[in-house]
């Protein structure tokens, strides 16, 4: 839509009122916006992966490998290449150029989830149930899997030497107990954040392999861990009905000892106590938002300065799981548990006419027009050509430049090429009023 035409205070608007569409094709169960925000990857029930066009609300990949629900979803920074996750228990990393499978790799376990390196496509992370958080590089051509701990570091005053041999043993068997459940990238991809079954949060070195810090934040379970665009806070997602906000501490220049993870935030809701299904920041890191578990069917949003509750969005009779905000516009994406529908919440932008004709009224009634004199008058063709060359400007037209728009995603994406064969008959997509 031409820009002219959109009325600035509408932009302005920060999170989204309204549900406006509903895109339909198969049961959805995780949904995954790129970089740019112009594709959303939805894994289905049944093992497909199906990438919608954003702009016309069209399916531009049907991707088919999995035998087993879609677990999770992960784009590469340049939108070329999609990582998914099933309960078939392997990940596949899709080329979008021409939908072929550029890698897949197989565990001995079943997946929580697998994310991208932020820089290296051919890097991943997987966070599995039964066994070690892996750390999978085939950067060489050949598959490569390092095992990862999941047992938190000791400080220092664990470490003395004068206690007794007891209690070490059994502290150390406690902490072989928990599993990581949760594993990310930094925005940088220098460390991993881990978060285990203990409540304890393990940051790794994604180039040595080890743990280098571990800080104990719930006693539940850690079940999402989410950086802002920035990477200048992280949100963690327990067990206990509590969503925390911390403030990420300087990974480059500060020893990993010294970081001072803080909390910024508890988001929760005190009456109705709610466990929250899916967490996610707003594209500016302004405000954060989580879906309702079980009878609630809402998506609350709130700002993170003050930590207030400012919308909730109020979703079909269907409880949400996955909740994902489009990167560079006021727009959120919700997949639902029982029917697989995703929901689309936007801000709905009147048309401004009068940007194009400043002499544009919009009327209520009919009303009665004047006709100038000589408004209709014949001109004959040499002065209606004359009066034509004398208005034009001998100023050279650039007309292959293309500006960027402010506000605008200004790195180059990955546009996925039109395949003519894709079968896309079963796919439904409806405006919401």
């Amino acid at each position: 839509m031409n820009l002219l035409l959109l009325d600035p205070f509408a932009l302005s608007q920060e999170y989204p009122e309204n549900l406006t569409h509903t895109l339909n094709y198969g049961h959805s169960t995780c949904i995954k916006f790129n970089r740019k925000g112009d594709y959303l990857a939805s894994g289905l029930i049944d093992g497909t992966v199906i990438v919608f066009d954003f702009e016309t609300y069209g399916i531009a990949r049907v991707l088919r490998g999995h035998t087993r629900p879609v677990q999770s979803l992960s784009w590469s920074r340049d939108g070329r290449y999609l990582l998914s996750s099933s309960r078939d228990w392997k990940c596949i990393l899709w080329d979008l150029k021409d939908g072929s499978r550029e890698k897949t790799v197989r565990f001995e376990s079943a997946i929580w989830g697998a994310e991208l390196h932020p820089f290296n496509h051919q890097i991943f992370i997987a966070a599995l149930l039964d066994d070690a958080p892996t750390l999978v590089d085939f950067s060489d051509g050949t598959i490569r899997k390092h095992l990862l701990s999941s047992t938190p570091l000791q400080k220092d005053d664990e470490d003395d030497e004068d206690e007794e041999d007891a209690d070490a043993d059994r502290r150390e068997r406690k902490h072989d107990k928990q599993s990581t459940l949760v594993a990310t990238f930094t925005r940088s991809g220098q460390y991993i954040f881990a978060g285990t079954s203990k409540g304890w949060l393990n940051v790794i070195d994604s180039e040595i392999l080890q743990t280098v810090r571990s800080e104990k934040l719930t006693t539940s379970n850690i079940k999402h861990i989410c950086f802002s665009i920035s990477g200048k806070q992280f949100l963690v997602n327990s067990s206990d009905r509590t969503i925390r906000l911390y403030n990420t501490p300087d990974l480059t220049y500060v020893d990993p000892v010294d970081w001072d993870i803080d909390i910024v935030h508890r988001f929760q809701d005190v009456v109705n106590r709610l466990q929250w299904n899916s967490v996610a920041f707003s594209s500016n890191g302004d405000y954060v938002m989580a879906s309702t578990y079980q009878d609630a069917h809402d998506i609350y949003i709130w700002e993170t300065t003050v930590g207030s509750l400012v919308k909730i969005l109020e979703a079909p009779r269907e409880e949400i799981v996955d909740v994902q905000w489009d990167p560079n516009r006021t727009l959120v994406a919700a997949t639902g548990l029982d029917n697989g529908t995703i929901y689309v919440w936007a801000t709905v932008t009147p048309q401004r006419w009068s940007a194009l004709a400043p002499d544009f009224v919009e009327v209520e009634e009919n009303v009665e027009y004047e006709e100038r004199e000589d408004e209709f008058d014949i001109i004959p063709d040499e002065i209606a050509n004359k009066r034509k060359l004398d208005q034009e400007d001998d100023d050279e037209v650039d007309v292959v430049t293309i500006e960027r728009v402010r506000g605008e995603f200004s790195e180059e994406s990955f546009v996925i090429p039109v395949l003519l064969e894709e079968d896309d008959e079963t796919f439904d997509s409806s405006d919401s009023d």
